[in-house]
């Protein structure tokens, strides 16, 4: 009976093992805390609100950034179209130039022939069909002549190659027209060469 007692396990007393208990579980804490990432104790799981918030700046920050490349892509659309335009009304610039002198000519010598006697008369009309003929096909394409005499002289349309005075017209008009001048859709294409009135010495 005596043998039997002795070679039992003797119980841990209830005591003890709860104070290794909590000891483990200390142990266990401290090295959990050790090896937790820096700045995990301040990381807290953000609110809905807070969420909810940040989701509406990044949706706004997003239409803003949309808003501006619309309007980019529409700006550039725009000035794409301007380019067209002034490249379709403005490409008879450089022939329009070149076709300038022919009428030129055939105006001086309308003018030379003016007068004579009837023996140029048919001549003198097909020069002036043809003239016509050439000035409605000019105005066809949007060439409009500038023919500004007794008008106010203009500087952004006129080319002054003399003052002249005289008392029966106003200052700073035009009292005679050397050379027409054009324009193309509006623009000028050449200026005309006038003689500018300006008021007699002494008045």
């Amino acid at each position: 009976m005596a043998d039997n007692e002795q070679n039992t396990p003797e119980s841990e007393p209830g005591e003890g093992g709860n104070q290794r208990q909590a000891a483990e579980a200390a142990a266990y804490a401290d090295t959990a805390a050790s090896t937790q990432p820096e700045g995990a104790e301040g990381s807290e799981e953000q609110t809905p609100e807070a969420l909810m918030a940040a989701l509406e700046d990044d949706l706004n920050a997003a239409r803003d950034a949309a808003l501006r490349a619309q309007a980019d892509a529409q700006n550039i659309k725009r000035r794409a179209e301007q380019d067209v335009e002034k490249a379709r009304k403005f490409a008879l610039e450089s022939f329009c130039k070149e076709l300038l002198p022919v009428v030129d000519n055939m105006e001086r010598a309308l003018a030379v022939t003016a007068g004579h006697d009837e023996s140029v008369k048919p001549i003198i009309d097909g020069l002036e069909l043809t003239l016509k003929s050439f000035v409605d096909a000019l105005r066809k394409f949007h060439i409009e002549p500038i023919d500004p005499e007794g008008q106010p002289f203009d500087p952004q349309l006129h080319q002054a190659m003399s003052l002249v005075e005289n008392a029966e017209v106003e200052p700073n008009t035009v009292i005679a027209v050397m050379q027409k001048g054009y324009t193309l859709n509006s623009r000028l294409v050449r200026p005309a060469m006038v003689m500018v009135s300006k008021a007699p010495t002494g008045e």
